[in-house]
């Protein structure tokens, strides 16, 4: 008798997995789209409805409100009722709100629209990495997570791409950008409806005869693609566990501050946030710091858009070293150049020294999130793997929506400079952490890692 983790594991990567790796890298598109396109219509909503810093931060993190909640309940349920169920709904959530909120007519309802459109995203970006991870080998499930993570560099390149043509248009340019960014996703729910439960989750609950099934179904699509026999299950890697009984969402929580989990929790938290924190204080406020420097809104946009089309070289180089060096060396390597990179941004005087340096740190960021993503989303046993990932996605939330407003508050003190050396002490926090206390995964078979 094998388990899911035996017969998954045989599995050469195939078509199966390529299609997996698209329907579910579109979803984090189009969250890394609803995120980026807020800094390109904040100047817009600023001169027509006539808002304050203070609300224009406030607007910031409204995202971002929604994807604490979001992210947290989707980790929680996703364990309890199936991956599957958990991202249909998000998405079409975000989905919605988003084309409703292309009417919005003041601040109030753009923000509570915003907050509700991100509850979607942050739910789908928290579910989906742990879902991915358990159909994959141990062999490649670095460079597949890390380059599922890639396609947030997407949605951020559309978001630029959107903010420089459509915004100028006309004063309702950002209206079009939130139908634009909404009506596409229409396609992809349909597109997810084939896609299977997770079989790792099935078994752990009990539903041994459907997770039979879907195993079936895959090695008999994989078998046909390779036209030859697939290699026969190794039976040593580790037994199927018996169903437990399911947890509370409490008791799911709990359990992530349980002696065994305690470590790990700490280090993921504090990990996620100082990321987070630098990666959207960056992301969100660029177009403005620029602006500031001097550049006209045209020039700021455009530079934008070569700052955020490094991040798809830093995504899928840090994808491919996963597996080639190990998730923890390949974060320590992009952190490192990451720090660096803030800290000549601090000290940059020249035009061409500000956009070298903000690219750098758009390549170092993402290449840090590549290996953040895959490592998050393994750590963790299947029982608690989308709780411990949407907790650790949840808790960083908070520097998600901290950091544009303390970025706002900051700069008049601070300068642009301060700014940028402040995102190097944090970022050499969460490093810090990783180097001392971080595992490495590589090539370990997901029930082998705990």
């Amino acid at each position: 008798m094998y388990s899911v983790s035996d017969r998954l594991e045989r599995l050469p990567f195939s078509s199966f997995h390529f299609r997996l790796l698209m329907i579910g890298g579109l979803g984090l598109a189009f969250e890394a789209l609803d995120a980026g396109i807020i800094a390109f219509i904040i100047p817009s909503l600023r001169t027509q409805w006539g808002l304050s810093t203070g609300e224009i931060g406030w607007i910031a993190s409204s995202t971002y409100v929604g994807f604490l909640v979001g992210a947290l309940f989707s980790g929680i349920l996703g364990d309890r009722y199936g991956r599957k169920k958990i991202m249909m709904w998000a998405l079409m959530l975000f989905c919605v709100a988003t084309f409703i909120n292309a009417f919005a007519r003041n601040y109030h309802e753009f923000y509570i629209l915003r907050m509700i459109a991100g509850i979607g995203m942050g739910a789908e970006g928290a579910i989906i990495a742990p879902y991915l991870a358990e159909f994959v080998s141990s062999k490649y499930r670095g460079r597949f997570t890390g380059a599922l993570a890639g396609f947030f560099s997407f949605g951020f390149v559309m978001s630029a791409l959107l903010g420089y043509f459509i915004v100028p248009m006309s004063e309702d340019g950002w209206r079009w950008i939130m139908i634009i960014a909404s009506v596409p996703v229409v396609f992809l729910l349909w597109w997810r409806k084939s896609l299977f439960e997770s079989p790792r989750w099935l078994e752990h609950t009990g539903q041994t005869a459907e997770a039979d099934r879907i195993c079936s179904a895959i090695e008999a699509e994989v078998q046909q693609k390779l036209g030859r026999p697939l290699p026969k299950p190794v039976a040593t890697r580790r037994a199927a566990t018996a169903a437990e009984n399911p947890q509370s969402a409490m008791e799911k929580l709990t359990s992530l501050f349980s002696k065994t989990y305690l470590g790990t929790t700490v280090l993921v938290w504090v990990f996620w946030i100082t990321v987070l924190f630098c990666y959207y204080a960056f992301l969100v406020w660029i177009p403005s710091l620029l602006v500031e420097r001097g550049f006209t809104i045209t020039k700021s946009f455009s530079y934008t858009i070569l700052i955020y089309l490094s991040q798809i070289p830093g995504y899928f180089s840090a994808a491919y070293f996963n597996d080639k060096i190990g998730r923890k060396y390949t974060i320590l390597a992009y952190m490192l150049l990451s720090c660096l990179s803030a800290l000549g941004l601090a000290l940059a005087s020249g035009e061409q020294q500000i956009i070298m340096l903000s690219m750098l740190l758009s390549f170092g960021m993402n290449g840090v999130i590549a290996g953040q993503y895959t490592y998050t989303a393994e750590i963790y046993p299947t029982s608690i793997r989308a709780t411990g990932m949407g907790a650790a996605s949840a808790f960083a939330r908070i520097g998600s929506i901290a950091s544009p407003t303390i970025v706002g508050v900051a700069y008049p003190v601070l300068g642009f400079g301060g700014v940028f050396a402040m995102m190097t002490a944090i970022l050499l926090v969460g490093g810090l952490g990783i180097l001392f206390f971080g595992k490495n995964t590589r090539g370990v078979v997901l029930e082998a890692i705990h």
